[in-house]
């Protein structure tokens, strides 16, 4: 399955297994049937903001972060210390707008540092 051309529905299918959550778990936490619940993710059914919000919550993620799932999202089976398996997504996707803004910010931020350390010298002398 390509996943860049997933609908929402599939999306919230593949992250609803890899959490390894139920149908009718979800169902559950919609307050709808599981029969209702599967017509989300064929599709068949529409998924509005709130309803996405409901399931988000229920998947442990932000609403954005199900929108924006892709198959550049690296995931990374991991034990947790409560003993739970879970996994982490990293989306390492910088585009080149937010690399010249995190450069911009860096510079300033060393800016303010060289400016701060002859502020410091003058106070100290």
């Amino acid at each position: 399955m390509d996943l860049r051309t997933m609908h929402i529905g599939q999306k919230i299918k593949k992250l609803r297994e890899l959490k390894n959550l139920t149908q009718t778990h979800l169902a559950d936490q919609l307050g709808v049937s599981q029969s209702a619940y599967s017509k989300i993710e064929l599709g068949e059914s529409e998924v509005t903001y709130s309803k996405l919000e409901k399931i988000s919550e229920a998947l442990g993620m932000k609403p954005e972060e199900v929108i924006a799932f892709n198959e550049s999202m690296v995931f990374n089976v991991m034990h947790n210390n409560n003993g739970h398996n879970g996994f982490v997504i990293n989306n390492n996707q910088v585009t080149d707008n937010e690399r010249f803004l995190y450069q911009d910010q860096i510079n300033l931020l060393k800016e303010e540092v060289t400016y701060l350390k002859q502020l410091l010298e003058k106070v100290l002398k």
